[in-house]
């Protein structure tokens, strides 16, 4: 079992930054991905990013690359969402998740959650 507990959203003007935090605490072995998901009102999730826990290999979606770098701390445990240049579609709420097993970027592979935070971008 992983539980993930997320921080760091908000309210930021257009071309501004954020950076999530995703703390993790469980059973994260060596095939351990986290992965950082976003849904807007009336939007299905969407997978924005994932890291290998073991291996750092990252993927970012084709919206975000450039402007978002995924990382992991593996002593304190915690991943992170740098977000940088931020858009209004960027408006959204960000979940980070992990899964055990090969990256994937599909919301239904992985099976453990965080609660969710907002991030807000005005124009």
């Amino acid at each position: 079992q992983v539980q993930l507990v997320e921080s760091g959203g908000g309210l930021v003007q257009a071309g501004g930054s954020l950076r999530l935090s995703c703390a993790a605490s469980g059973r994260m072995i060596g095939s351990f991905h986290m992965g950082w998901f976003r849904q807007a009102p009336g939007k299905k999730r969407e997978f924005v990013a994932r890291i290998s826990w073991i291996s750092t290999n990252t993927y970012y979606a084709d919206s975000v690359k450039g402007r978002f770098t995924i990382s992991r701390d593996t002593d304190q445990n915690t991943g992170y969402l740098q977000m940088n240049n931020l858009k209004p579609e960027d408006t959204a709420i960000y979940y980070c998740a992990g899964r055990l097993g090969p990256g994937s970027a599909l919301a239904s592979d992985f099976p453990y959650w965080g609660q969710g935070t907002q991030v807000t971008v005005s124009s």
